[in-house]
């Protein structure tokens, strides 16, 4: 009887996919499970749409020969990668699976991911990276290193050009932290994810300080400490639909559009805002009322919520059209930019310019956080930052000045001096160079001190201030606010403007790149 060779080839080809799909193993796979934590193909699975993933390197191997590495092969060398569709649009993926040697990046894991992220750059789509790794596959030295000096490379090159989004899953230490880094956001999953470039033991030797890897550089630390990462989850399931969220914010790729949702005008007015600032301009209020007041309902999406929290960044919409927030929040240190204010708003939006996201900035900001620690820590350069991200930033901006708009602090969120298309006021907005009291203080300093009642003519002269400097119309009159508006006025506001915007084309200085204050 002839035997069908195509049949046997057939099988061996169903016994390597099965392999494949396998990992490390049944045994692996539950120990997975037991940590809980999902496997790489299964987080592909909840994160792409159903039945759209197309693998690539399947039937991958290592090469290593050392360390007893030669007796020990799986299909696709610790790291799942390909490509399918996210609300359908084209996403490509790389899922680093634990239970093959724990994650560990070898050459051809390394080599695995570039392929997808130069197939991602030359078809304009995002990567996502699902991180879950030990760190360099310790039996290939060098090889090891250079395949993440090579993903690192990769990553920068493909800045600005596509988006890229990194979710650590597992443990994320040395060189592979650097990858997440470059990338446009982080996201990390409370008690199962952590990242370092020394873990806890190098630390004990070194500085004798006692910590647990949570502690250290765990998604806790990390969305609150360190600002390192965007989003801290509870568990992967919120991880994995976090990322399909911000998806549905931002575009393809640098040539392109954010996503424009189908929107049914109504009645824009939020008469709710009329009442929001209090009459004590010294009195707090959340920011966050007002953006949900003037997003479209439930839109707001907030970035880095947990970091430096006197600044408010996310992404909304406004009558469907995909925008980034950046506000001072007046109810956390009165709104006042410092370090790590300046680095937030910064980073993000730098972002929206890299990918064509118009941008609203509500202002109400007393100024920079004075103190030793902000000079000593360089409140100088990190305030810079934010000043030159605005500056370089050519997609459309609106400012909408809610209270207070204070000295340096007014002319780096976002003024018209540095570039920005529309500037709206308040009649709440106080836009002076100080506050009242400061500067009557100083201005009138011989007088006071001259009065017999020192506290009187104090008063008298913070009023005189005040009806002079302290509000929006001294700055309307010479045209650096393009329009005092009633606050219920404002959504309707921004529609029109941003509209108005849409076809805005602004062009830099030629040059190589810019050098931003690092």
């Amino acid at each position: 009887m002839k035997v069908n060779t195509n049949q046997s080839k057939f099988e061996v080809l169903e016994r390597k996919n099965a392999e494949a799909l396998l990992g490390g193993g049944e045994k692996r796979i539950e120990a997975q499970h037991q940590k809980g934590k999902l496997t790489a193909r299964e987080r592909i699975s909840l994160l792409l749409d159903e039945d759209s993933f197309e693998e690539i390197g399947k039937f991958v191997m290592h090469r290593c020969k050392d360390f007893g590495l030669d007796k020990e092969y799986y299909l696709g060398d610790g790291v799942v990668t390909g490509y399918g569709t996210v609300h359908g649009r084209l996403i490509y993926v790389y899922a680093q699976d634990f239970t093959v040697f724990g994650g560990a990046l070898s050459e051809t894991h390394a080599e695995k991911i570039c392929k997808i992220m130069d197939l991602a750059m030359k078809n304009g789509a995002p990567v996502i990276g699902l991180n879950d790794s030990g760190g360099a596959r310790i039996q290939e030295g060098v090889m090891s290193l250079a395949g993440y000096a090579d993903i690192f490379y990769k990553n920068t090159l493909a800045s600005g050009v596509i988006p890229q989004i990194s979710a650590v899953m597992g443990p994320c230490a040395g060189g592979a932290v650097y990858s997440p880094a470059i990338t446009d956001f982080i996201l990390m999953v409370e008690n199962t994810s952590y990242m370092f470039v020394t873990g806890p033991n190098v630390v004990k030797t070194v500085t004798h300080e006692v910590v647990t890897s949570e502690e250290l550089g765990g998604a806790s630390t990390h969305s609150t400490k360190s600002g390192v990462t965007h989003f801290s989850c509870a568990n992967e399931v919120i991880c994995l639909n976090n990322i399909k969220k911000l998806l549905s914010y931002i575009p393809q790729n640098c040539e392109e559009d954010a996503p424009f949702q189908i929107y049914e005008p109504g009645n824009e007015l939020r008469k709710g805002l009329d009442e929001i600032i209090p009459e004590n301009p010294n009195q707090p209020y959340d920011i966050k009322e007002v953006i949900e007041q003037l997003a479209d309902p439930e839109s707001f999406f907030e970035v880095h919520q947990n970091y430096a929290e006197n600044i408010v960044v996310g992404f909304a919409r406004i009558a469907g059209r995909s925008i980034g927030i950046i506000a001072n929040q007046p109810a956390v240190m009165a709104g006042v930019l410092d370090i790590h204010a300046s680095q937030k708003a910064a980073r993000f939006v730098r972002f929206c310019d890299c990918f064509n996201i118009p941008l609203l900035v509500l202002e109400d900001v007393p100024g920079f956080m004075p103190g030793t620690n902000q000079e000593w820590g360089g409140i100088i350069t990190h305030g810079a930052k934010l000043l030159y991200a605005f500056c370089e930033a050519t997609v459309p901006r609106i400012t909408v000045i809610t209270r207070k708009a204070y000295g340096g602090a007014y002319d780096v969120m976002n003024s018209k001096h540095i570039g920005a298309d529309m500037n709206y006021a308040w009649p709440t907005a106080e836009i002076a160079v100080m506050g009242a009291k400061g500067a009557a203080e100083i201005i009138f300093k011989k007088e006071i001190a001259e009065s017999d009642n020192k506290e009187e003519k104090l008063a008298e002269k913070v009023e005189e201030y005040t009806d002079k400097f302290a509000n929006p119309f001294r700055a309307a009159h010479r045209g650096y606010i393009d329009e005092v508006i009633k606050p219920s006025e404002t959504r309707q506001k921004l529609i029109k403007a941003f509209k108005m915007l849409e076809n805005k084309v602004a062009s830099l200085p030629k040059k190589k790149h810019g050098n931003i204050p690092l």
